[in-house]
């Protein structure tokens, strides 16, 4: 039996460098954290889609899923399992952000703030 119900070997993790210039080629963002952590800070013309909610995999549903995403959280982690549930979900291309927004602001990116 596997130890592990989710499958990260497949799951492609890029730094804020390579972040940012795959937003600048027209890749959509979704923030899967918290409305407060969003409050906090946000990467500009993210979509908030919170991995904690009950709605989350019907709000995904509605997305189209052969667009390019990149997914963040605060660390890394959710964003993660966020980008090994879009993949089994049929999503082509989803890539997550190592380190997550954390990494983000560490390397000099802009945020937003409320």
């Amino acid at each position: 039996m596997p130890s592990n119900i989710f499958n990260f070997e497949n799951i492609k993790s890029i730094d804020a460098d390579e972040f940012e210039r795959l937003l600048e080629e027209g890749y959509k963002i979704i923030d899967v954290r918290t409305k407060a952590e969003n409050r906090s800070a946000r990467i500009e013309n993210s979509i908030l889609v919170d991995i904690y909610s009950p709605d989350f995999k019907k709000v995904i549903e509605k997305l189209d899923k052969e667009e390019n995403y990149l997914i963040y959280c605060n660390s890394g982690n959710r964003s993660k399992t966020a980008c090994d549930f879009l993949s089994k979900w049929g999503f082509k291309n989803v890539l997550n952000l190592t380190g997550g927004i954390i990494s983000w602001v560490n390397a000099g990116k802009e945020v937003l703030q409320n």
